[in-house]
């Protein structure tokens, strides 16, 4: 499990985002099928000497599109999803024998397998072209991504395993792994997060089997796209589908919260399904989004080999979920090693109620850095990253507060306001100082930007 970020010094941050080697040494998952093993890291550093990166046992060169940070990578292999009695292992359990009770082969065994242990570094083929996510889409940009380099990536989503298991023979599994974004930075974001996917097809006897009078209906017909269906299936198999989807996913959310859970759902448009759909779900008079779900795309489905079939796919996110059912406030606490957190979570068995207790509520210490921004493009996701990279978990929450255009200049100021606070104990103003004035340099240096300090 990783520490939670302690500075004993202000780390260097370097325009390439790595030392010119940076060594992750691990064990490889080798088997898609034999997934339930972690893959632990041993993160360090060695003397430069080349320009790669060495991670779960595999060398990437770097190049320009390497921007990957050190403090990313010491997160690679952690796989808090499968450390026993962590609230996100949890999570995964309930889902886990919730799929394994309800939904049963022709066999008596489990319909769906899971696979937790797949590795997180994936090809951005995997990652986007097998999802038919085209070239100029805004999600594969660097400035939201952690690529090692332009042909290697963290993954950004489980989905990125969805045509490699199709392709293997499944059609009904479950994957869950961490996945890596760059964003923002509160209470609920995090660069590192855990998500599950789904993903199950059905034959033209599978679909239709219960349906009277079902004999005739079709899976495919040469028709138009609209905004109910793709041009090649036919509109009885897509409700049904859809029927389906949202009938597991919906009686899958009331046995994690309980009765009288209310759920909608929200149309959406995911590159990789379609029709598509978020659910969110009324909690503490709120409406909250906790997946993401729609009937796959059959192009993708036709080249992963199941040509006479046609499926849906979710993929949630295991913190939302975890942070509603035990009422965590603060996304860092997932990778706290503070046994008083820890603890919290063990019990008889995956199902105990359990609300988390406040370890103590630390006071924060706020200071704003503001600059004037580089004439050349300004990524906001790059000072974020560079805040996260130098402050680590003692930052609570970054948010711009104030945008200002010179009258005469034209040039752009941000004025950010930024929340330390450690969620284990107390901050000291001198501490905090010292990381601020990291910050303001190394946005000076790194980004371009002409500081206002």
């Amino acid at each position: 499990m990783a520490m939670l970020w302690k500075f004993m010094r202000v780390a260097k941050y370097s325009k390439t985002a790595l030392s010119p080697k940076v060594k992750v040494r691990g064990i490889p998952t080798h088997s898609r099928r034999s997934s339930s093993k972690s893959a632990p890291s041993d993160f360090a550093a060695s003397a430069p000497s080349s320009n790669t990166v060495e991670l779960l046992g595999k060398s990437y060169p770097q190049d320009d599109y390497s921007n990957v940070t050190e403090k990313i990578l010491s997160k690679v292999g952690k796989n808090l999803h499968n450390r026993k009695h962590h609230p996100l292992w949890l999570i995964k359990e309930q889902v886990k024998e919730h799929f394994y009770k309800h939904y049963v082969g022709r066999r008596g065994t489990p319909l769906f397998s899971v696979y937790d242990g797949l590795s997180p570094v994936v090809t951005v083929q995997q990652n986007f072209d097998s999802l038919l996510i085209p070239q100029n889409h805004a999600s594969r940009r660097k400035e939201d991504n952690y690529y090692l380099n332009r042909e290697h990536m963290l993954r950004a989503h489980t989905s990125a395993h969805q045509w490699d298991l199709i392709h293997s023979g499944l059609d009904a599994f479950l994957a869950v792994g961490d996945v890596y974004r760059r964003d923002t930075i509160d209470s609920t974001h995090y660069p590192v997060f855990h998500q599950m996917e789904g993903v199950r097809l059905f034959s033209c006897h599978e679909l239709f089997s219960n349906i009277r009078d079902g004999e005739g209906l079709q899976l495919f017909e040469q028709g138009h796209r609209t905004a109910h269906k793709q041009e090649c299936h036919t509109m009885e198999a897509v409700r049904l589908v859809e029927f389906n989807l949202k009938q597991v996913l919906t009686k899958l959310m009331a046995h994690i919260f309980g009765d009288g859970l209310q759920v909608r759902w929200v149309d959406c448009c995911f590159p990789f399904t379609h029709p598509s759909f978020e659910m969110e779900i009324n909690f503490q008079g709120e409406w909250m989004e906790v997946l993401g779900c729609g009937v796959m795309e059959q192009q993708l489905v036709n080249s992963a080999g199941a040509q006479d079939k046609i499926g849906w796919a979710f993929g949630l996110g295991l913190e939302r979920l975890a942070m509603i059912l035990y009422d965590i406030p603060d996304i860092r606490l997932f990778w706290s090693e503070d046994e008083r957190f820890l603890k919290q979570f063990i019990g008889p068995h995956i199902w105990q109620k359990i609300k988390f207790q406040p370890l103590s509520r630390y006071p924060p210490l706020i200071n704003d850095i503001s600059f004037w921004l580089p004439s050349e493009p300004y990524c906001q996701n790059d000072f974020y990253d560079l805040v996260r990279t130098i402050g680590g978990d003692l930052i609570e929450k970054v948010a711009l507060v104030d945008e200002f255009t010179h009258p005469k200049t034209k040039k752009v100021s941000h004025c950010y306001r930024i929340v330390y606070r450690h969620p284990e104990r107390t901050l000291t103003q001198d501490e905090v100082h010292h990381i601020h004035q990291a910050i303001e340099e190394s946005a000076v240096r790194e980004l371009g930007v002409e500081g206002r300090f």
